[in-house]
C-alpha cells in the first residue's frame, strides 16, 4: 500500500516558495471545510478557462490558503498517521515533486480510513473517511476552485455547503412553502448516500464543466482510492468518501442534477445536503409526487430511495435539520422536534455524570459551550417553556454533582455552612440519608439558582432571549 511518510517517494508535492509559508493557527472546525468562505474569497472567474484549471489549482496563492484551512481544521491523521503539525515541513520537503505529479497526471491519492460515527437510530453507523493531511491538502486546493464555478450553477432552493447560506435559511424556506399553503411534504431519505454515488454518473456531471482533464481524472482517483478498515485494504467502485475536503462540494453536484429536475417539474422543495423536502398541498399530489420522482433518482441518477424513511405527511409530522413545524394563526412556526430534544438531554447527562472525573469548573465550561452552541442552533424555534422545564431539570442535576463530591458527613457540615443558613437546617441537610436525586432537590436552599450561576454555569432560557 503507498502511504505518506517522511522521505517515502510515493506522494509527492511542489510548491513554488514554500519556504516562505508561515506557519498560522487560525480558527475552525475538524469537519468538512467552508466551502461559503471558498466562493467569497476566491477569485476564480466562473466563465474563464477551466482547461486550465489545474495551474490554478497549483497556484502559489490557492496552495497557501489550502494549507491554512487544513491547519485550522485540524481534525485526526490517516492511514499514514501524519499529524497537521506535521505537514509543513513535509511539503517543504517533497512539495516540488508533488505538484509536479499533479502536473503530469501521475499523483496517486492515498486510501482513506475508515471510522464509524454512531447514529441517532440504535445499531446504525455512520460511515466516515479520514484522508491523510497531504491528500486533504490536495482536495481543499482542489475544493477552493472548483466551488466558485460550481456556485453558479446551484439552485436557489440548495442550503448545505454554500456561500452565506445556512440551515436556518433553508427552515426560513420551508416556513414560506408553507405559509404560502404547501402544507403537504415528501420528506425524501436518500439510503447512505456518500456511499451509493454513482462515480461515472459524477465524472459525466462534472465534465460538462470542466475541461481540465488531469482535474477530472484526479477528482476519480479520488473516489477510487479505497479504504482501510481494522488494517485491510477495500477498493472503492462507488460511492465517494463522506469527511474528505471535496466530499460537501462533490455532494451538490450530483444533487443539483435533481434540484433542476425538480424545478423543471414545477415543484417547491428545500434541500439541505443530502436532506430533501418537496411540498405539496394536497396529499394526494405529494404522493403522487413521491411516485414520480423516485425513478428518477434511481434510473438517471443511479442513487438509492430509502423507502422505509421516505414518506408523505402533514408538515406538522415531519422532522428537517432536527426542527419541528406547526401552524399558529395561518402562520408556519418551528419548534424543536422531539427527537432532537431527548439528544440533548442524552448530551447533558453525559455532562453531568459524576464518575466522569472533571473538576467543577471544567464541567461548567463544557455545558456551557453546549448550551450555547444547541440554542444557537435551535434558536429559531418556539421553546421557551421547554428551555425553562430543561434549566430546572440541569440545576437538580449540578445539585447532584455538588452533593455527590460533599461525601462525608462533616465536609457537608463545612460546605453548607457557608452559606449562612441557621445551624438546625445546616444539621439537617448535612445529615441528610435520602438518595442524591432526592438530596439535590433538598439542597436548592443552598446552591440557589444564583449561586448556580455565579458557579460557571448559565441558563438555556437567558441565552435564549439574548441571542433570539
Amino acid at each position: 500500500m503507498n502511504v505518506t511518510g517522511h522521505g517515502d517517494e510515493g506522494i509527492q508535492l511542489q510548491i513554488e516558495g514554500w519556504s516562505q509559508i508561515v506557519s498560522v493557527e487560525l480558527r475552525g472546525y475538524a469537519g468538512a471545510p467552508d466551502l461559503g468562505k471558498m466562493a467569497e474569497n476566491n477569485t476564480t472567474d466562473a466563465d474563464g478557462q477551466v482547461d486550465k484549471l489545474m495551474e490554478r489549482i497549483l497556484s502559489r496563492n490557492n496552495l497557501n490558503m489550502a494549507f491554512k484551512r487544513v491547519k485550522a481544521n485540524k481534525g485526526a491523521g490517516g492511514v499514514d498517521g501524519m499529524q497537521v503539525d506535521e505537514l509543513l515541513p513535509y511539503l517543504k520537503q517533497h512539495g516540488e515533486e508533488i505538484t509536479q505529479k499533479l502536473r503530469d497526471g501521475k499523483f496517486k491519492p492515498n486510501p482513506v480510513r475508515r471510522v464509524e460515527i454512531p447514529k441517532e437510530e440504535k445499531g446504525s453507523v455512520r460511515k466516515l473517511g479520514i484522508p491523510t493531511v497531504v491528500d486533504r491538502w490536495v482536495q481543499q486546493a482542489v475544493a477552493q476552485e472548483l466551488a466558485p464555478i460550481f456556485e453558479t450553477q446551484f439552485h436557489e432552493w440548495s442550503y448545505g455547503f454554500r456561500p452565506k447560506r445556512s440551515a436556518h435559511d433553508a427552515l426560513k424556506q420551508c416556513q414560506r412553502n408553507v405559509d404560502d399553503g404547501y402544507v403537504y411534504a415528501v420528506d425524501m431519505d436518500l439510503e447512505k448516500f456518500f456511499d451509493t454515488v454513482c462515480q461515472s454518473k459524477l465524472s459525466q456531471v462534472l465534465s460538462r464543466t470542466i475541461d481540465d482533464g488531469r482535474v477530472i481524472s484526479l477528482i476519480s482517483k479520488y473516489q477510487r482510492a479505497g479504504v482501510v478498515e481494522d488494517g485491510m485494504f477495500a477498493r472503492t467502485e462507488v460511492g465517494v468518501a463522506q469527511g474528505g475536503n471535496l466530499s460537501p462540494l462533490l455532494s451538490n453536484v450530483m444533487l443539483n442534477e435533481l434540484d433542476w429536475e425538480l424545478d423543471r417539474r414545477g415543484h417547491r422543495f428545500v434541500r439541505y445536503a443530502d436532506d430533501l423536502m418537496i411540498f405539496c398541498k394536497s396529499r394526494r399530489s405529494a404522493e403522487r409526487t413521491l411516485a414520480n420522482i423516485i425513478p428518477f433518482i434511481e434510473k438517471k441518477l443511479f442513487l438509492k430511495v430509502n423507502r422505509d424513511k421516505t414518506g408523505v405527511a402533514h408538515v406538522s409530522k415531519v422532522k428537517f435539520l432536527g426542527y419541528g413545524f406547526y401552524r399558529y394563526k395561518e402562520k408556519c412556526r418551528l419548534r424543536v422536534h422531539p427527537k432532537s430534544v431527548a439528544k440533548m438531554k442524552q448530551k447533558i447527562r453525559v455532562l453531568t455524570a459524576r464518575s466522569n472525573g472533571w473538576s467543577n469548573e471544567y464541567r461548567a465550561m463544557k455545558i456551557t459551550q453546549f448550551m450555547r452552541g444547541w440554542v444557537n442552533y435551535f434558536k429559531l424555534a418556539d421553546m421557551k417553556r421547554l428551555l425553562m422545564e430543561t434549566d430546572e431539570w440541569v440545576r437538580r442535576k449540578i445539585r447532584a454533582v455538588y452533593w455527590k463530591q460533599w461525601k462525608r458527613v462533616r465536609t457537608r457540615y463545612k460546605m453548607i455552612a457557608k452559606y449562612g443558613l441557621p445551624e438546625w437546617k445546616v444539621h439537617e441537610l448535612a445529615n441528610c440519608r435520602k438518595g442524591v436525586w432526592r438530596a439535590a432537590l433538598m439542597l436548592n436552599s443552598v446552591l440557589t439558582n444564583k449561586e448556580i450561576v455565579s458557579l460557571g454555569f448559565i441558563t438555556m432560557t437567558d441565552y435564549y432571549l439574548k441571542v433570539a
